[in-house]
């Protein structure tokens, strides 16, 4: 069975940091890019940062730039998003997602994801 499952979501106040984790299962981890993807209530679900499947590199929106960072462990099947600075407007649910093809950054079709980890920013 194919499982993204994502950890690590919590309440924290503004300027606070979190790591959330990423574990995948039943597909081949290292031949997918890996997006995380965040939805707020009431909005539209947007891309947060991605990380390639072959090269490494990453992308992020602009939104989180120089805040986030994104990685991957293939050894253990994970990816992490350590989220630094964060702000009430970073409030959502966090949502990793698997992606069969290279340019993960288009943000476009990806396979395979997650239920989900609420992170609540206070102010």
């Amino acid at each position: 069975e194919v499982q993204l499952v994502e950890s690590g979501g919590a309440l924290v106040q503004a300027g606070g940091s979190l790591r959330l984790s990423c574990l995948a299962s039943g597909f081949n981890f290292d031949d997918y890019s890996i997006g995380w993807f965040r939805q707020a209530p009431g909005k539209e679900r947007e891309g947060v940062s991605c990380i390639r499947k072959r090269d490494g590199n990453t992308h992020y929106a602009d939104s989180v730039q120089g805040r986030f960072t994104i990685s991957r462990d293939n050894a253990k099947n994970m990816v992490y998003l350590q989220m630094n600075s964060l702000k009430p407007e970073d409030t959502a649910v966090y949502y990793c997602a698997a992606d069969s093809t290279f340019y993960c950054e288009n943000y476009g079709w990806y396979d395979y994801w997650g239920q989900g980890t609420q992170v609540t920013v206070s102010s």
